[in-house]
């Protein structure tokens, strides 16, 4: 296959869940196929070692592109512009002309037998209802992530823009889903959440991977006590998720457990998250290059999340490190693991702070969850067995063409 990928917002370095599962499909695809990468960078940044990483494609053009920042007059420009358009503005503030361009080129001269437009971003950027069929790999359920930041959203002032982008970004997620070819979903949970949106047209699933051989056990933890959570905390689904865990379960854990503290590692920590976990044995490392050092040293890993969609890549790679989990079901949602076989899974406050008191002071309860994630990661769930499931899709839909 001749493949055309276009992702906005970057694919270097591999600090998002989102770009993990790109790249490694990416990659995979790239050494069976001839694969063309559009993509985006911010104008400081080199694209050059994205290119240098992924070899094996045909090609990879990055342009460089800043979407505008929350709370600047050029946001308050585009949110204006957006409103008189389909898009919603996490959307709008994608929109790349020059890459949109050079995909109208590749695909009016049939020069690739088929788009991925990775992300519900990409659409806007992808020429749609031609000759070449277009794939939209949904990493997630867009609208519903929007749907659940309004409703933690205790500000009054907040609420009005957020119900107009969860609902513009809802039909628009649709119209997308139905003028596609194919829409790839990472979980049955949302596929089925996609189809009830867009009843009738093909979407499929296909499962999040992990890198089996980097993510590996480590040994015992340094502290049984010592809890961790991992991920990009310029994401607001991430923040939310610290910011609950302190106020509504660290000090039941606490309580119980005095010697506990947790380390949070991610990118760009706000200075409100900061501000919240002052003074308590809370350790905020910001962006780090390995965070296998960070999950390795601890006892449980802790997914309290309350907003998000798609699937959390987050705990696969504590499954494939052999850690135990205590998670909400929204950050398990979507992942095919067995509750109390593979994770502990609590939507409670204090019912999740005694999960994991529980498996501070259980070392072979620990043991046994990870070992139990470790091999269901690798029986099932690496990056090779992932991106041919996702190829498989990709021929059927040119075979449909």
């Amino acid at each position: 296959m001749r493949i055309l990928w276009v992702k906005v917002g970057g694919l270097w370095p591999l600090d998002t869940g989102g770009r993990l599962r790109s790249f490694h499909t990416l990659s995979e695809l790239s050494r069976r196929h001839e694969v063309t990468l559009l993509t985006t960078h911010a104008p400081e940044e080199n694209p050059r070692e994205l290119a240098d990483r992924l070899s094996h494609c045909e090609r990879v053009v990055s342009f460089a592109h800043r979407p505008p920042k929350r709370g600047s007059l050029r946001l308050a420009g585009t949110y204006a512009g957006s409103l008189l358009s389909e898009l919603p503005l996490d959307l709008w503030k994608w929109r790349v002309p020059a890459l949109r361009a050079e995909a109208a080129r590749l695909m009016e001269t049939g020069e690739v037998d088929l788009c991925v437009a990775d992300f519900l971003a990409a659409v806007p950027n992808v020429p749609l209802g031609g000759q070449v069929p277009v794939v939209l790999f949904e990493h997630n359920v867009e609208h519903l992530i929007w749907k659940r930041l309004l409703d933690v959203e205790g500000r009054g002032w907040r609420r009005l823009p957020l119900e107009i982008e969860w609902r513009k970004m809802r039909r628009f997620e649709a119209r997308a889903c139905k003028r596609v070819n194919l829409t790839v979903a990472v979980s049955e949970v949302d596929r089925d959440l996609l189809a009830a949106e867009a009843p009738g047209v093909p979407i499929r699933d296909v499962p999040t991977g992990v890198d089996t051989s980097y993510f590996v056990p480590n040994g015992p933890p340094d502290s049984a006590a010592g809890l961790v959570f991992t991920g990009s905390m310029d994401w607001y689904p991430n923040e939310d998720a610290i910011l609950h865990f302190v106020d509504a379960i660290l000090p039941h854990v606490l309580r119980e457990v005095p010697t506990a503290s947790l380390t949070v590692v991610g990118r760009k920590p706000s200075a409100r998250l900061r501000r919240a976990t002052s003074g308590l044995p809370v350790r905020i490392t910001g962006g780090v290059d390995d965070v296998r050092p960070y999950v390795s040293k601890a006892g449980v890993y802790v997914v309290p999340m309350r907003v998000g969609g798609g699937t959390r890549l987050k705990i696969f790679e504590a499954l494939a490190m052999g850690k135990a989990v205590v998670s909400t079901t929204i950050g398990a949602e979507g992942l095919p693991l067995a509750t109390g076989r593979h994770f502990l899974r609590s939507d409670d406050p204090a019912d999740f702070a005694r999960a994991v008191v529980s498996l501070i002071r259980d070392d072979g309860r620990r043991r046994s969850l990870g070992l139990a994630g470790r091999r269901l990661m690798e029986e099932r769930y690496s990056w090779p067995r992932v991106a041919r499931d996702f190829e498989a899709r990709c021929e059927e839909t040119i075979r449909c063409q």
